[in-house]
């Protein structure tokens, strides 16, 4: 006999903008720690981001004074420990071990905290190192790169790289928190800056006409990096992409489809291709560009939409040729063409795409014209393929 088991869990987590987070006078991360259990001592231990820690050196010394200065409800059980960012930590898995490591020598339990400051791949590797110890600690993820704080460290995921492919391995494990300080945006490199401004991109042309528009006209400020435009761009772009997550009915992704993902086909393929030196940002906005151009040429979309998203996302500061996109294998076909196989692989099933259909709007296709991705691809090589240095953006 058959005993069907149906049941719900409901998660829950406060994703909260803020600037100065470890003035002591802030009690935001005090509260937020404490918000389930304010009678408790919390254990805490923090990971940064090499990066963050060398753009931000009196960081740790301010992590100490905060915990010094609310120490009847939170101790710190080490050190602020630094890390590797960017994709090198999400490649060794060595590094993730470290992290596991340390995480059962303090003995930490599932009522203990774990804070992880710094962008989308520190983000995603002390995630995944969280959840797995004890089946999952409380992580609080404070973003402090453009593409963490509105898209890749408000979500519900976790990975690492494995075999050359990006975000094989990982979990779906809610933060118990989020925490955006935009004090962390005035120390990022121009890479950091513009690299989550095309997921901004993605969302508004599958979602929200209006918003699409609001970040063309702010292109050019985006560049300028002007704050007041960006951090109303970090703010809209997360709230929608929680508001998928949370309404879209799939939020561990069970299904076949990931509207998110649009333009990641691509831009996947062309991170590994390039030993993860073009950028998630970049890659992305190229890969956006290759299927809206192959939208465009399917009648989905118009050829002054089409235009407006190539206008936009290279006013912002994007590269979108990479000489990657030309690599040929042996039969002559596109190297770049074998990212649809991998992400036929990644979800499962029949091939899922998520393509737009007029600005603001999406649905799916489960075939693809390679001929028609080739033409999208020369198109881009024809426009922006340029001597070394001429078209980039510093």
């Amino acid at each position: 006999m058959d005993h069907k088991q149906i049941f719900n869990v409901n998660f829950n987590y406060p994703v909260a903008f803020c600037r100065g987070i470890f003035n002591p006078e802030n009690p935001l991360l005090r509260d937020t720690l404490s918000q389930q259990d304010k009678d408790r001592r919390h254990r805490v231990i923090v990971y940064i981001d090499e990066g963050v820690a060398t753009e931000n050196p009196a960081l740790p010394d301010d992590i100490r004074n905060y915990f010094n200065a609310h120490v009847n409800q939170l101790e710190l059980v080490a050190d602020p420990a630094i890390v590797p960012g960017g994709e090198q930590i999400k490649n060794d898995y060595r590094l993730i071990m470290g992290v596991l490591d340390q995480l059962l020598e303090y003995r930490l339990c599932r009522q203990s905290f774990v804070i992880a400051i710094g962008g989308g791949a520190v983000q995603d590797a002390i995630g995944f190192a969280s959840a797995i110890v004890h089946r999952g600690l409380r992580i609080v993820r404070m973003n402090t790169t453009v593409l963490a704080q509105n898209d890749a460290g408000v979500g519900v995921k976790n990975s690492m790289n494995l075999h050359g492919a990006k975000n094989s391995i990982g979990t779906f494990a809610p933060p118990f928190a989020v925490i955006n300080d935009y004090d962390f945006l005035n120390t990022l490199s121009f890479e950091d800056w513009v690299g989550g401004v095309s997921e901004a991109f993605k969302v508004a042309i599958i979602k929200d006409r209006e918003f699409f528009a609001d970040l063309c006209e702010m292109a050019p400020l985006i560049r300028r990096r002007d704050v007041k435009s960006m951090e109303g761009l970090i703010e809209r772009c997360a709230i929608m992409h929680l508001d998928h997550i949370r309404t879209n009915g799939d939020a561990f992704e069970l299904g076949t489809a990931r509207p998110l993902d649009f333009g990641h086909w691509a831009a996947h393929k062309l991170e590994g291709m390039s030993n993860f030196k073009i950028s998630h940002g970049h890659a992305v906005a190229s890969g956006i560009c290759i299927d809206s151009f192959y939208a465009m040429k399917q009648g989905w979309i118009t050829g002054d939409e089409y235009a407006a998203i190539e206008t936009g996302l290279h006013q912002s500061g994007y590269t979108l040729w990479h000489a990657e996109m030309d690599r040929r294998l042996g039969d002559g076909r596109l190297e770049l063409l074998g990212g649809l196989a991998d992400f036929q692989e990644h979800l499962g099933g029949e091939l899922c795409i998520t393509m737009p259909r007029g600005i603001g709007a999406k649905f799916e296709v489960h075939e693809i014209n390679e001929v028609l991705v080739e033409t999208a691809i020369q198109h881009l090589k024809d426009c922006f393929c340029s001597p070394i240095g001429e078209d980039q953006v510093s």
